[in-house]
């Protein structure tokens, strides 16, 4: 049975304005975003060359790869530009509680599911 669980990987004061950081979860690296207002998170791989999103440009509610500037989603993980051929990056919904960033992980009978993404998400928390 597929269900989800909040994984707290770090506070909020650790991740400065505007900025990502790289958390690991299970053998992956996801980039969590700070926005101001909201955390996102996605995995930090960029689908073109692999380029880590955490160390990319945050501008408006997308980043920009610092391998090839492709710009990503932070909402959706779709990429935007140059236009991919549905090229996506898995994002993960995530909540602030307590001053703390927690990601909401899918599970499989108690066991994280691998990090993989087939189509693009919709908005996330």
């Amino acid at each position: 049975m597929m269900t989800s669980e909040w994984v707290r990987v770090s506070t909020c004061e650790s991740i400065p304005l505007r900025e990502g950081r790289v958390v690991e979860f299970n053998g992956h690296e996801i980039a969590v975003f700070n926005l101001g207002d909201r955390f996102l998170a996605m995995e930090n791989r960029c689908p073109h060359r692999g380029g880590p999103l955490a160390d990319g440009i945050v501008t408006g509610d997308k980043v920009v790869c610092p391998l090839h500037a492709r710009k990503v989603c932070l909402n959706t993980g779709k990429i935007e530009s140059p236009i991919e051929e549905l090229s996506c990056v898995k994002t993960f919904p995530t909540r602030i509680l307590n001053g703390h960033i927690d990601l909401q992980i899918p599970v499989r009978n108690g066991m994280p599911i691998p990090i993989t993404v087939d189509t693009c998400a919709g908005e996330v928390a």
